[in-house]
């Protein structure tokens, strides 16, 4: 894969623990990441709690909350083993070996590996768009600017193509732009405008990507389109929400009525 920082979010350096010597505050933030996303899963776990790189008594509760969730025994300290499941989510969803034999199955596949995982995005420091989903689909950046809906299309479309020995980037630059995507799609002919859309709606096809449009070279969100039926699109969408904003906080699948929106789409065809 060519967009694969997220073997960082993966592995911690120590053993962490309250007042360890080998603690390193790195660490101890992706830890309290990773107990904070378990909360999201396990609302009655107990494993929320501050991000501040910081091993301190909240921490230490917390992670024993964690071992009695997953029924090992209390001590509050977070081995390498320890953390391998605590992210294991993560490593299922890049690293699930792939049954799918052509391009756009494998798309469609490894979307739905990544949705049953709950990728979700975490504030810290007062930053939304934070966290170890968001730095693994955007290359290892978070923070509020960075808007995550192309980052997470193109890792599964990556992930997708990588599978099957194939090169995404010779279908579009790696980028975390709708913009670019959708410059790209007019320059290759490969981007089909919404009006053209509605009148024929067997253009689009799983695994293309739909884009939002704003205005003709302006696009605000996108996502993997997962099927098509009478006036409706099925999709599996990064940084969205129950409302589909193009700033939400999670992967989701979502249903578009394609006729009510300006939903340009852009095809993977040549790299099928």
């Amino acid at each position: 894969m060519k967009k694969n920082k997220y073997i960082k979010e993966l592995k911690i350096a120590n053993t962490q623990k309250r007042n360890g010597s080998d603690n390193n505050k790195k660490d101890v933030l992706k830890i309290q990441s990773w107990l904070s996303l378990y909360a999201i899963q396990h609302p009655e776990s107990g494993t929320a709690t501050g991000i501040d790189g910081d091993f301190g008594p909240a921490t230490e509760k917390a992670v024993k909350n964690f071992q009695n969730a997953i029924k090992i025994v209390p001590s509050g300290i977070i081995t390498p083993q320890l953390f391998n499941k605590l992210c294991e989510g993560m490593k299922d969803a890049f690293e699930t070996p792939l049954q799918s034999t052509s391009l756009r199955n494998a798309v469609l596949e490894v979307a739905e590996n990544h949705l049953k995982n709950a990728p979700f995005e975490l504030e810290i420091k007062g930053q939304s768009n934070s966290g170890p989903w968001v730095r693994a689909y955007m290359d290892g950046h978070d923070g509020s600017p960075w808007y995550w809906c192309m980052g997470f299309a193109q890792t599964i479309l990556d992930q997708a193509a990588t599978s099957l020995g194939k090169d995404f980037r010779s279908l579009m630059p790696l980028t975390y732009s709708c913009d670019t995507v959708g410059t790209t799609g007019l320059q290759k002919k490969l981007l089909t405008r919404y009006q053209t859309i509605r009148n024929n709606p067997s253009i689009m096809k799983p695994g293309d990507f739909f884009l939002l449009q704003k205005s003709r070279h302006d696009w605000t969100h996108t996502g993997i389109i997962t099927s098509v039926s009478n006036d409706v699109i099925e999709t599996i969408e990064g940084n969205t929400n129950q409302a589909g904003s193009r700033n939400g906080i999670t992967v989701m699948k979502r249903t578009r009525n394609f006729r009510n929106s300006k939903l340009d789409v852009f095809s993977i065809e040549p790299l099928v």
